[in-house]
């Protein structure tokens, strides 16, 4: 056998140890991939909240929780962590072990407008796996009583005739009430003084008592003052009208188009956690959305679901990408930062 035949025997040789010990390889970690999504959960899967209990992140956190529990027979806790606008509990996930037993909850405030108003230690989007688009909250304009406005166009008129002296509630500096201020004021060319205050129902006791005139919040919170009559709405934020209130106009009929502005929830964990968990949490959580008790508590607090295609974690990455690129560059020119 000559030299060059030589070499390519050694050669072929070489190349078939290499198929071989790469197919040991991909035949060694099959078996355990799968096995890993089978055995999964042992023990207690934790939801870190970065609100306090109560209000609709944690109202909804504790009746997805309650319905996981039930599918995966471990117990799901809810743990609220509060502090800086949420990012202290999304940091906390972000630097837990990515093994499927630590799951961030949040929605358009902790995981996408945090990331402009502050400095934060992780990245929203390389640091943390989606796994499910979970609620929509849709917020209304609404209004004290005695305001001389009965719908959109004549609130957007009197605003502009009274520069710098109406007042707008918020639940503080880079709040979702006071982005969404900033928000309608570039839209309508309107200028005015937003007061913070502590929280929404503080803020949204003094409209009802007509000591600020008005605010842009989620349904949750406003449409019960509205079907108390204590206060007056103009429109949702939305492009569709609310299941909850079919006679409130969005806001393109309302005279104000494409003012679209949602609180959606979503559910992530971090970064490097194995797909096959993520995929059968996900599947867990589907199953909880189409729960009816789930479907009603989510009615009672005015949260809508959406499409089941849209529940993947591929459609809450796009989601909050699209959402980063359309916020961040609005919280930034407006020069918001935490108090």
């Amino acid at each position: 056998m000559d030299v060059l035949a030589l070499r390519k025997t050694r050669l072929s040789r070489l190349r078939m140890r290499a198929f071989a010990l790469l197919a040991g390889i991909t035949t060694g970690l099959g078996p355990t991939s799968i096995g890993l999504a089978q055995s999964w959960p042992t023990r207690p899967i934790t939801i870190v909240a970065g609100v306090a209990a109560g209000g609709p992140t944690d109202t909804i956190a504790r009746v997805i929780a309650d319905t996981m529990r039930t599918s995966l027979g471990q117990p799901v806790i809810v743990e609220n962590v509060t502090g800086a606008g949420g990012s202290i509990a999304v940091g906390r996930v972000v630097r837990s072990t990515p093994d499927g037993y630590t799951v961030s909850i949040g929605q358009w405030g902790t995981h996408v407008t945090n990331g402009a108003i502050y400095t934060l230690p992780y990245d929203l989007i390389h640091d943390l796996a989606p796994v499910a688009w979970i609620a929509n909250g849709t917020p209304l304009i609404v209004s004290r009583k005695t305001l001389p406005a009965n719908n959109l166009k004549e609130l957007i008129a009197w605003l502009k005739a009274n520069p710098n002296k109406a007042s707008q509630g918020t639940a503080g500096a880079g709040s979702p009430q006071h982005i969404a201020g900033v928000y309608f004021q570039r839209e309508t060319g309107t200028h005015y003084q937003f007061v913070p205050y502590r929280g929404v129902a503080p803020a949204m006791q003094d409209l009802a008592a007509g000591q600020i005139d008005f605010m842009i919040d989620q349904a949750t919170n406003s449409l019960p003052q509205v079907r108390a009559e204590k206060i007056r709405v103009y429109a949702v934020t939305a492009k569709t009208r609310l299941a909850a209130a079919p006679d409130i106009p969005t806001v393109d009929e309302a005279g104000l188009p494409g003012f679209h502005l949602s609180i959606w929830h979503g559910l992530w964990v971090p970064k490097g956690t194995p797909r096959e968990i993520i995929a059968k949490l996900n599947q867990v959580v589907k199953d909880a959305l189409a729960n009816p008790t789930v479907r009603q508590r989510f009615s009672e607090i005015i949260q809508e679901s959406p499409r089941r295609e849209q529940q993947t974690p591929e459609a809450l990455g796009e989601l909050q990408r699209a959402e980063i690129e359309k916020w961040w560059p609005i919280i930034k020119a407006a020069g918001i930062k935490p108090e």
